[in-house]
């Protein structure tokens, strides 16, 4: 860290990063030790009672069955979520990464679903996934499918709400592999060829080391994305039908501003931050394996 020597210099140091310190203490530091508090009480917002409980409401949690179902839930979604981001990503990325006309058109294309409002884009994916009058299932029929009631049958709802995710984030991850293609030194490839490598070799050998870093980063990013999955949940199926889509932000919502229990919700959180933590540390003793950072 940069210190300057002069005592005039430091106090305009100090003076310019006050306000930066100001709003993390205020809007990070303080909510967060807040609802590690909250979470040790019964807390009724509506009621405004507060009542010390220990660790009662982390108990009342882990011991029910909404907690499995939950986290079941969740993992459902990113065991769907997780292979398909990281391939179609990965396709993408690699489409972008080659010269064609229209290059340029095609990027915007694929980018728009990213900057589109999640409440907008999960709107329109509702009546998409309508099971009667529904876009998909109009597409399907002609090829002889019936499509099923994606978001009112408790199998499909789902794969119905990661789809909608699928195109609204894939745009903006394939950015991120096509910024990792374009830092691969051309030579490698030259070399290959001269040595008789086939384009599955290369991609194998070549492309998929090199950019490994980035792959693992997308692994990270959306592994925490895919706990706190929320708006699309929220809008297409409000953690129905039967509660089949109910995931961890979903329930420390409506704990939080529909029951009015602070307590629970804060705990619910505390939760979620130790599984994705957890994840996080295995993830990154993994990364060990399977990434490469000598490019």
């Amino acid at each position: 860290m940069y210190l300057p020597k002069s005592a005039d210099r430091r106090r305009a140091m100090a003076v310019f990063l006050a306000p930066s310190f100001i709003g993390l203490i205020l809007f990070c530091l303080l909510p967060i030790v807040t609802s590690l508090v909250y979470s040790l009480m019964d807390y009724d917002l509506l009621a405004g009672s507060m009542k010390f409980i220990g660790f009662r409401n982390y108990s009342r949690i882990l011991t029910g069955k909404e907690f499995l179902q939950v986290l079941g839930h969740t993992l459902t979604y990113l065991g769907l979520y997780l292979p398909f981001i990281l391939v179609l990503s990965l396709a993408q990325g690699m489409v972008l990464n080659q010269t064609f006309r229209g290059r340029g058109v095609f990027r915007a294309i694929f980018y728009t679903p990213v900057i589109t409002s999640w409440v907008a884009a999960a709107v329109v994916w509702t009546w998409v996934l309508s099971g009667k009058y529904g876009l998909l299932n109009q597409m399907l029929a002609p090829l002889g499918i019936t499509g099923p009631a994606w978001l009112s049958s408790k199998f499909w709802a789902m794969p119905g709400v990661v789809i909608a995710a699928l195109w609204k984030d894939t745009g903006y991850y394939s950015l991120m592999v096509l910024a990792a293609l374009k830092s691969i030194d051309p030579s490698y490839y030259e070399a290959a060829s001269i040595d008789g490598a086939s384009d599955g070799r290369k991609f194998l050998s070549i492309t998929l080391p090199l950019i490994s870093p980035t792959l693992f980063l997308l692994l990270v990013i959306n592994v925490i994305y895919g706990f706190q999955v929320f708006e699309s949940v929220l809008i297409m199926t409000d953690g129905g039908p039967g509660g089949a889509t109910s995931v961890f932000l979903e329930r420390i919502f409506k704990y939080a501003f529909k029951q009015y229990k602070m307590g629970m919700a804060s705990a619910y959180s505390w939760i979620l931050f130790v599984i994705i933590f957890a994840f996080t540390l295995i993830q990154f003793w993994m990364q060990k394996k399977w990434v490469n950072y000598d490019a």
